[in-house]
């Protein structure tokens, strides 16, 4: 039998641990309700997987994206769902439509047929300004977002549930099913069916810029027949300002195999680009460095399911594995669900 709900205030609020997307989004549907919360996080800036990093190239200063290459939007506007949002970021200049078409390239055979799909969307200031929208949209208060806490375990007791001894209303943990499980007890977790044993597969992003663009007219590049890359992306393109900057990523067992030393995966990766894209050798850059995703993107996913909750705990678990398939919408839209079932039971 479950405890009665606390009573949420600003010594007990809602806590969030996870600034990217789909705890962002969680949040935001319970401070847009007046109901306390705050978000822990343990990075230097919110974003998450919509992370990137400002550098310097012969163009300026460019936001390179590391994380998600782009995300795709599903559904209608005007049922107040993930569409609505991102027609409100596109009429803020904050996300355009980047491209339906990428090319696909064969091992060293150079970029060959293309695939058309749905429109792929980018943000001209990088992804992570779509995140640092939803901590502070303008006429909206902000939501209070503490950085730098690696929260170590959540406890659930009669009292209600608490993060590293901070008492709360509900916990949510908006982080990918390994690092959930780690931090519940196993009882808890068991409820919630995640655990530490499913794998995620990693990722290797390697970015690097030239003093001019020496590649073909392409948006981004499926790799097949690769054992070294997936996927990719002209960040000059993604952005639209034309920087001389790509950015690839690396297949899930190499990036396995060198997640302890990244910067391995540099030379290999310069290499094959040149004869990938223009069937030469590839030109020296003025800079390259590497970024490790130990935990890019499912294997399992929960498809009956839009995020966890466990009345007994109140602990809920929310993310991109939480839905049909892995991608920024289904994050969003995991997020938003848990915080709309949240804004039921403590909104006044």
């Amino acid at each position: 039998m479950s405890s009665p709900t606390p009573q949420v205030s600003p010594d007990r609020p809602v806590l969030v641990v996870g600034a990217g997307i789909s705890g962002l989004a969680c949040a935001r549907v319970l401070a847009d309700a007046g109901v306390p919360v705050r978000v822990l996080d343990r990075g230097r800036r919110s974003g998450g997987r919509l992370s990137g990093r400002r550098v310097e190239t012969s163009v300026g200063v460019h936001v390179a994206d590391l994380g998600a290459s782009y995300f795709t939007v599903s559904g209608q506007a005007g049922d107040g769902g993930f569409a609505d949002t991102v027609a409100d970021w596109q009429r803020r200049g904050l996300a355009r439509p980047w491209t339906d078409t990428f090319a696909v390239a064969d091992g060293t055979a150079g970029l060959g047929r293309t695939s058309t799909g749905p429109v792929r969307w980018s943000s001209p200031e990088g992804l992570r300004s779509l995140t640092d929208d939803l901590v502070a949209p303008p006429g909206r208060a902000p939501l209070d977002v503490v950085q730098g806490i690696d929260a170590e375990s959540v406890s659930a007791g009669p009292g209600g549930p608490s993060v590293d001894g901070r008492g709360a209303s509900a916990v949510v943990l908006a982080m990918p099913d390994p690092q959930a499980a780690d931090l519940l007890p196993r009882m808890v977790a068991t409820r919630l069916d995640v655990s530490a044993r499913w794998n995620w597969r990693p990722c290797i992003a390697v970015y690097a810029a030239w003093s001019q663009r020496w590649w073909p007219d392409f948006h981004g590049a499926f790799v097949n027949d690769s054992d070294l890359l997936v996927f990719v992306a002209d960040d000059g393109s993604r952005r639209g300002d034309g920087a001389p900057v790509l950015v690839a990523h690396t297949a899930p067992e190499v990036s396995s195999e060198h997640l302890d030393a990244p910067r391995e995966v540099v030379e290999p990766v310069l290499a094959a680009l040149g004869p990938m894209l223009s069937g030469e050798g590839t030109p020296a850059p003025e800079w390259a460095r590497a970024h490790r995703w130990s935990l890019a993107s499912p294997l399992r996913q929960h498809e009956q399911d839009s995020f966890g909750w466990d009345e007994e705990s109140r602990v809920g678990v929310c993310g991109d594995a939480w839905g049909p398939r892995s991608r920024v919408q289904t994050a969003w839209e995991s997020g938003t669900a848990l915080g709309r079932e949240l804004r039921e039971r403590f909104a006044r």
